[in-house]
C-alpha cells in the first residue's frame, strides 16, 4: 500500500537533500536557490553530513540540518524549520555565522575564508510585511553595495507561495516541499515531470512503500507533532506570561501615576497652606503697622494737648 509522505518531516527532508544516493538533487537544489548570486554553477559537492537511515530513525536528537563542500571549498548549509519563534532570527544568523567561522583553524588566515551560505525552508511566516516567499541576505551599506563576497542567507517562507504555475526551479522546489504530501505518486502534476522531482518522489515512495521506513517516518511525524506542540504550548505561556507582565506593568504604572498625583494634591495643598500663611503674615505685620502708626498719633496728640513746656 502506498501512503502519502510529506517531505518537510524531518526524516525525509534528510534523506531528500542529505543522502550520497542524492548528491545530485542536492546540487540541482544548491544551484536553484543560489544559480543567481553564485559567479558559476556548482557541480560538484561532498556532503560533510550524510544521512543514515538507521542512524538518523533510532536518534530523536539526530542532525536534520545538511552540510556541504564544493569543489571551491565554498560552504552549504541546509536547513528546514517549520515553525517560527522570537528567537529564529538570530538562530540563523548565529548558524551562518558559525559555518563561517568554522573555517579558520589555528595559525590560518582570512584569505582562507570561503563564500558561506545558509539556505532556510521555513514552513511559518517570518517577515510578515514582506509579500515576497524569497528573500536574498547578505552583509551592505546603505547604498545597497554588497560588503564582501563571502556568501549569506536564503529564506524560503513555504507559507506564503501561492503561485500555481512554476516559472523557476526555485519555485519547483518550494512548490513540492508545500505540496509534496498531496501528491498523488501514480498521477503526477505536469509541473512534477522532470527528472529531479521524480527522484525526489522516488525517494518518497521508499518511505511509503517499505513497511519499517513507514513506520519510522510515522515514529518521527509523530515525534514532530509533539515537538510543534510542546512549542506552541511554550510560546502560548510565554504569551501569557508577557501579558500578565504588561498588565503588572500597566498596574504599576497607574499607581506610579495615582502617587504622583496625589504627590502633586498634596504639593499644591502646601503649597496653598504655605500661601495662606504668608497672607496671615502679611495681614499681620499689616496690623502692626497700622497700630504703631495709631500710637504714634495717640502720642503726638497728647504732646499737643500738654501744650509747650516752659
Amino acid at each position: 500500500m502506498r501512503h502519502r509522505i510529506d517531505p518537510k518531516v524531518d526524516c525525509v527532508f534528510k534523506a531528500l537533500l542529505g543522502a550520497e544516493g542524492n548528491r545530485s538533487l542536492l546540487i540541482h537544489f544548491l544551484n536553484a536557490v543560489l544559480g543567481a548570486g553564485l559567479p558559476r554553477p556548482i557541480t560538484t559537492v561532498e556532503i560533510q553530513n550524510p544521512y543514515n537511515d538507521k542512524e538518523f530513525l533510532d536518534d530523536k536528537l539526530s542532525i536534520v540540518d545538511v552540510k556541504a563542500r564544493d569543489a571551491l571549498g565554498c560552504l552549504y548549509q541546509v536547513e528546514l524549520q517549520l515553525l517560527t519563534h522570537r528567537d529564529l532570527t538570530a538562530r540563523i544568523i548565529y548558524g551562518w555565522a558559525d559555518l563561517y567561522s568554522s573555517q579558520l583553524k589555528e595559525g590560518q588566515h582570512y584569505a582562507t575564508l570561503r563564500p558561506t551560505y545558509a539556505i532556510w525552508l521555513l514552513g511559518d511566516v517570518l517577515l510578515a510585511d514582506d509579500p515576497s516567499y524569497a528573500h536574498d541576505i547578505r552583509l551592505r551599506d546603505n547604498a545597497g553595495r554588497v560588503f564582501g563576497e563571502h556568501g549569506g542567507i536564503r529564506l524560503l517562507e513555504i507559507g506564503k507561495f501561492a503561485a500555481e504555475a512554476v516559472e523557476t526551479e526555485q519555485d519547483r522546489w518550494v512548490k513540492f516541499f508545500k505540496e509534496g504530501a498531496k501528491l498523488d505518486p501514480d498521477h503526477l502534476p505536469p509541473w512534477m515531470d522532470t527528472p529531479e522531482m521524480r527522484q525526489a518522489m522516488s525517494t518518497l515512495n521508499t518511505f511509503s512503500e517499505k513497511e519499517n521506513a513507514y513506520h519510522a517516518y510515522q515514529a518521527r511525524l509523530e515525534y514532530q507533532r509533539v515537538q510543534h506542540a510542546m512549542q506552541q504550548d511554550m510560546e502560548e505561556r510565554t504569551r501569557a506570561l508577557e501579558q500578565t507582565r504588561a498588565e503588572l506593568e500597566q498596574t504599576r504604572a497607574a499607581a506610579e501615576k495615582a502617587r504622583a498625583a496625589e504627590e502633586q494634591a498634596r504639593a499644591a495643598e502646601e503649597q496653598a497652606r504655605a500661601g495662606e500663611e504668608q497672607a496671615r503674615a502679611a495681614e499681620n505685620r499689616e496690623r502692626e503697622a497700622k497700630e504703631r502708626a495709631l500710637a504714634e498719633v495717640e502720642r503726638l496728640r497728647r504732646q499737643l494737648d500738654r501744650g509747650p513746656q516752659s
